[in-house]
């Protein structure tokens, strides 16, 4: 599955600002409403919602090849979670990685990303 990026700066600035957060060990997630995504789902092909995915790996986190190797990461883990539970469409996600992820596998990071996701209601259950 194809993760869908934020490419502009201004969403990452309303996500940060009006999104709800929560706060994890290793990452932070913000989730905001995509107003867009009706003119999105008609302009794709498969005519479906999707959510657009931010990610944030500051130069806290380490060289290029720290962050591009967190970046990676963090991306697996979304897809993963996406492929195994059902995430709710239409909104912007962005996940910004604390110092302390540097070390860890994508297991960790899914775990905490899916604590995340059911503590802001984005995992839809199967009633």
């Amino acid at each position: 599955m194809k993760i869908h990026p934020i490419s502009e700066n201004h969403l990452y600035k309303k996500a940060y600002d009006h999104g709800k957060k929560y706060v994890c060990q290793h990452i932070v997630v913000y989730v905001l409403t995509d107003y867009h995504a009706s003119r999105l789902q008609r302009e794709n092909p498969l005519k479906e919602k999707y959510n657009r995915v931010g990610l944030a790996v500051t130069k806290k986190i380490g060289g290029a090849v720290s962050r591009s190797r967190v970046r990676r990461i963090l991306r697996a883990a979304y897809t993963r979670l996406e492929e195994e539970k059902n995430v709710k469409k239409g909104y912007l996600v962005v996940i910004v990685a604390r110092s302390s992820s540097v070390s860890l596998k994508s297991t960790d990071i899914y775990e905490n990303l899916l604590e995340a996701m059911n503590s802001l209601n984005m995992i839809e259950t199967g009633e």
